[in-house]
């Protein structure tokens, strides 16, 4: 049994992991070596906290208390910071409001220092998706307050949001973060209440229009304003949010209601009390003449009466169904921009861009023009492909690291290369083995395989005792694959590894195709890891296969 093979799978994003830096140029006329580098320092900082994790023997309570106090100090890397975005962007506004609340109350419980069962990577996970919703709803409000203009007449147009710039959760403690999500939740709340306190009272302008605008009738509508305003501010809060619930229905006639010109022009200007602040000034407009008709002939025609007052509550729910949804995709497509247009640090390979897709998306939130079916697909593919190329280097960063992590515990050269074909291949000396055997893992179209290889050409040339040494490494390996799986599980990867049947060590030579010490990549992704805040343990759910 020398070889094994799995799927690498990702549930939880472990938070602490950057862009790796491009490997240097390969000598393509070098003489293959004998072997990579040792591992320095530097790898063995990079990968102290997957042996950790791995070695951590630990009952549940005592793991949800360390887990909770290290994820406070924790600092998110860039690499998992744009894939936490990617993924936060393929999210409804529902799961996205969980997260925020799930964030608040994390942040309620580290400053009355209570214990908490989630893993690093969750809180992480719920923190950063907590910051895309916020970001999208500044992004959305700023561009409604764009669209809103000047009125025309001369009226005085919408304040202008006091908004601080977009938050990027990038390098920063889990703990400062939280706080900043807090204040940066805060003013974007308060920047939608005057936006939206700006819209009802454009509202009340159109509505006084009703019934001649008497002073009876504009009574009644500045009586229901206020009342307006913290009804759709208390349907933006992301508990409401999370459970989903629409705004109240508008209320209908009764059979007392119809026969009373006053009651009438209560209830109609109940109906459009309402009305979502960003309903569209056409619908209201409509809205508005039903009531009033309905008005005018209550007492003498109850019917007519019923009749255009069930119009109006007709034109209300239309009216308030498109802003929702408006408001909905307009937030949406501030998610999936944000994603689109990260780039990579410098020094690092450019991410794949999308100038196809991010167009539509910045005419909608500059215009309000929604997307056609055929723009709501490329953009959606745009974002799988991006997510899916994060997903792959962010799997071959932390298989790199598990090879790394190998080296360290038990010894041995380690080096990595990407030959043609490959995503990526690590080769691996145990102590003991140099130079003539070695681990080596390759990453295929997603699959992974772990074989032992030895120095030489084929099968043929092998002598008895050669053999012999070939099958105490085959023995040895199982052993090395099952320690390759578990320190994987420790950087959140589960590979579910399959032991296969092979005739033996497959030949091949080490280090060839210009592979890279190991030392040399990991020392170059420290350059673009945030300040490190200590080297917490890690522990991450994972799925185990991709049928699942």
């Amino acid at each position: 049994m020398s070889a094994g093979a799995a799927f690498p799978t990702l549930d939880l994003v472990a938070p602490a992991v950057a862009f790796p830096a491009p490997a240097p140029p390969v000598d393509l006329y070098a003489v293959p070596d004998a072997g990579a580098a040792q591992l320095g320092d530097a790898a063995a900082r990079a990968s102290t906290h997957a042996g950790d994790a791995a070695t951590q023997v630990s009952d549940a309570v005592s793991h949800g208390l360390q887990e909770a106090a290290q994820a406070a100090v924790e600092v998110l890397g860039t690499l998992s910071g744009v894939l936490l975005a990617g993924r936060a962007a393929m999210l409804t506004t529902r799961a996205l409001a969980s997260a925020a609340v799930r964030a608040a109350e994390e942040q309620r419980c580290l400053e009355r220092q209570e214990a908490l069962s989630a893993t690093c990577a969750e809180q992480w996970e719920a923190a950063a998706y907590a910051v895309a919703r916020a970001n999208a709803r500044r992004t959305a409000l700023l561009a409604r307050h764009a669209r809103a203009g000047v009125p025309s007449g001369g009226d005085q147009g919408p304040p202008r949001p006091d908004l601080p710039p977009p938050l990027d959760p990038v390098g920063r403690p889990l703990g400062a973060l939280r706080a900043d999500l807090a204040r940066f939740e805060e003013a974007v709340r308060r920047a939608e209440e005057t936006q939206t306190a700006w819209e009802v009272g454009r509202l009340a302008d159109v509505m006084d229009d009703a019934d001649e605008a008497d002073d009876a009738w504009r009574r009644l509508i500045r009586e229901r304003r206020d009342a307006m305003l913290a009804r759709h501010m208390s349907h933006r809060e992301p508990a409401a949010e999370r459970t989903g619930q629409p705004l109240a229905e508008p209320p209908r006639a009764t059979a007392d209601t119809e026969r009373d010109a006053e009651a009438v022009r209560r209830l109609g200007a109940d109906i459009l009390a309402a009305l979502d602040p960003q309903a569209a000034p056409a619908t209201v407009e409509l809205a508005v003449a039903s009531v009033g008709r309905a008005a005018r002939h209550a007492g003498e025609n109850p019917t007519r009466a019923r009749r255009h007052l069930g119009e109006a509550r007709k034109f209300v729910q239309d009216a308030n169904r498109k802003a929702r949804l408006c408001r909905a995709e307009e937030e949406w497509a501030a998610a999936q921009l944000d994603f689109l247009t990260r780039r990579a640090p410098e020094d690092t390979e450019p991410l794949p861009e999308a100038p196809d897709a991010e167009q539509p998306l910045r005419r909608l939130l500059a215009e309000g023009v929604p997307l056609t079916p055929e723009e709501r697909r490329l953009v959606e593919l745009r974002v799988t492909e991006r997510l899916t190329y994060l997903e792959g280097l962010y799997v071959r960063t932390q298989l790199t690291g598990v090879m790394a992590e190998l080296a360290e515990r038990y010894g041995g050269p380690a080096d990595a290369t990407r030959p043609e074909g490959q995503e990526l291949r690590l080769d691996w000396t145990p102590d003991g083995w140099g130079p003539d055997h070695w681990l080596r893992v390759t990453l295929v179209h997603g699959t992974l395989r772990i074989a032992t290889m030895y120095r030489g050409g084929g099968p043929g040339e092998r002598r008895p005792e050669d053999l012999a040494v070939d099958d105490a490494r085959c023995a040895e390996a199982r052993l090395r694959i099952d320690e390759f799986a578990v320190v994987a599980r420790g950087l959140g990867l589960d590979l579910d590894m399959r032991i296969e049947q092979t005739e033996g060590a497959l030949p091949g030579l080490r280090g060839e195709d210009g592979a890279v010490a190991l030392d040399e990549v990991l020392a170059a992704g420290a350059r673009n890891r945030a300040p490190d805040h200590g080297t917490p343990a890690r522990k991450h759910r994972t799925v185990g296969d991709r049928t699942r």
